[in-house]
């Protein structure tokens, strides 16, 4: 019924097909809310996240993170062959965007490989890079794919799916496992409203034309975005992945959870969002994510992006 679920139940698989315990993330990742994830690096230390209300047992024992596009700490994590797999978005969103160094997915599933790990791609959020996701349009590989809500246009629904060889060791590790209640899947799992959305996401909202008009629009938005950065002399960035655009409080694009972590300006985004909310606009609440969708209008983006200037004016 939702992505933490279907993370969850791919982790569980991971396990069973490749008889490993040890699970590795990306440092500022997020994955809905499964207890594995809730790991942080701290001082170059993993951390449990100190927030966590009810948690009996140390997430470290069975989770390591490492930051996005550090090849080098990816191969230290994996090298004594414990890890079971590496879950993560393809690009890391919910901390802020993050995009992957030119070569650097190519370079972690060969280390994948190499040393047994099992990847699965977390594509919730990515999905807006166009069909079948940031792994199909950047021609990535995973062992299993796991999608949320965007599925049924945000009715609670997540599905998750394995390749063909992943598929056969799934298939493989329940009949050697002995009868009972596996601990995947609950009493509404593929329930007849959730697979009914779905099925009507897909043949009329997930089209190449929508995707087209939203990656047309979400052009014009970063561009406009970029425009008013760049004539106000601001040391801010736009970063964008497919129908997904964020303003982002640096010069430099982050290159990982560490850095997207320091620029985060909670008192400065409340201000923009109240600034916008205050003129009829309303973006994500929480950093400053933009969305594109098949209802957005070229109107839209300009009325947006005037505001973003009114705003940068006012306050500079």
């Amino acid at each position: 019924m939702t992505a933490t679920d279907a993370n969850r139940f791919a982790l569980r698989w991971a396990r069973a097909a490749t008889g490993r315990q040890q699970l590795l993330v990306f440092n500022g990742c997020y994955h809905g809310t499964i207890d594995d994830v809730f790991v942080d690096l701290v001082d170059g230390k993993p951390v449990q996240r100190a927030s966590l209300l009810g948690q009996v047992y140390d997430l470290t024992q069975y989770t390591r993170v490492v930051e996005f596009n550090d090849l080098a700490a990816l191969e230290a994590a994996l090298q004594d062959g414990q890890v079971a797999c590496l879950l993560a978005e393809p690009a890391m969103t919910n901390i802020g965007m993050v995009l992957p160094d030119p070569g650097y997915w190519e370079a972690a599933q060969a280390l994948c490989r190499r040393y047994g790990t099992l990847l699965i791609m977390d594509e919730t959020h990515t999905i807006s890079t166009g069909m079948g996701g940031y792994s199909r349009a950047h021609g990535l590989t995973p062992d299993m794919m796991v999608l949320g809500k965007p599925m049924g246009g945000g009715v609670p629904c997540a599905v998750y799916g394995f390749s063909a060889e992943m598929a056969e060791r799934a298939q493989q590790a329940k009949r050697e496992a002995v009868p009972g209640h596996s601990g995947i899947g609950t009493t509404l799992t593929a329930n007849m409203l959730a697979m009914a959305a779905m099925r009507a996401n897909l043949a009329e909202v997930m089209t190449e034309q929508a995707y087209a008009h939203m990656f047309a629009l979400a052009g014009q938005l970063a561009e406009g975005l970029r425009a008013v950065i760049a004539r106000h002399q601001l040391p801010w960035c736009v970063t964008q992945v497919g129908a997904r655009t964020e303003f982002q409080f640096t010069a430099t694009p982050p290159r990982n959870g560490s850095e997207a972590d320091a620029i985060l300006d909670s008192d400065m985004e409340h201000i923009i969002h109240l600034y916008l909310l205050n003129r009829g606009l309303l973006i994500t609440p929480f950093h400053n994510m933009l969305l594109v969708c098949p209802q957005t209008t070229s109107a839209d983006v300009e009325r947006l992006v005037e505001a973003f200037d009114s705003f940068v004016q006012q306050v500079r």
